[in-house]
């Protein structure tokens, strides 16, 4: 434990109860701060951001300039022309848009149930997939060389068109039934 002193500004290792004895008579440490001294740290590259909008409910495109489509192939072979805007997410397009892709986790990169194909005239048009994306890819069934997660594929004018197809099975997390909702 780090017992900071006011007056010295000198910090001394003590133990934990040496720590709340002196919180209580100088001033109390939050729960948070003890826990914080206290508890081991993630190195740095343990730690996962994304860029897309999380939980956001995507907005119809605004003007011509933010619209982008994107070709969902559905699993019995139709295909379904939806109209996104640049920076939406998608996977949260398709729950938007009633096509059943799960995404159990919501985007954080821990599962793989959002697999979708890319179609190869625009796979290489898409950022470099990372680590943790080949990861989770690697549980999907039916991987092929132009998988890819739908919740790390964010649309922009370079992809106007894209066409994302529907594997045949999925690796579903969900009880079996349950049809994922957007919220």
């Amino acid at each position: 434990a780090v017992v900071s002193t006011q007056s010295t500004g000198v910090r001394s290792r003590g133990s934990l109860s040496d720590t709340i004895s002196s919180s209580r008579s100088s001033h109390f440490l939050s729960l948070f701060r003890i826990l914080q001294q206290h508890a081991p740290l993630l190195p740095v590259n343990h730690i996962h951001t994304t860029t897309f909008r999380a939980h956001e409910h995507p907005q119809p495109p605004s003007s011509p300039d933010e619209t982008v489509t994107i070709n969902y192939v559905l699993r019995d072979g139709t295909t379904r022309t939806i109209a996104g805007r640049t920076g939406d997410n998608a996977m949260y397009l398709a729950h938007s848009n009633d096509i059943e892709i799960e995404g159990a986790c919501e985007a954080s990169l821990a599962c793989c149930t959002c697999h979708v194909y890319v179609d190869h005239d625009y796979f290489d048009k898409l950022p470099e997939s990372t680590e943790d994306e080949e990861d989770m890819l690697d549980m999907a069934p039916e991987l092929q060389e132009n998988s890819r997660l739908s919740c790390q594929i964010i649309l922009s004018k370079e992809i106007d068109g894209i066409t994302v197809q529907l594997p045949r099975i999925t690796r579903n997390f969900y009880v079996d039934g349950h049809v994922p909702q957007p919220h």
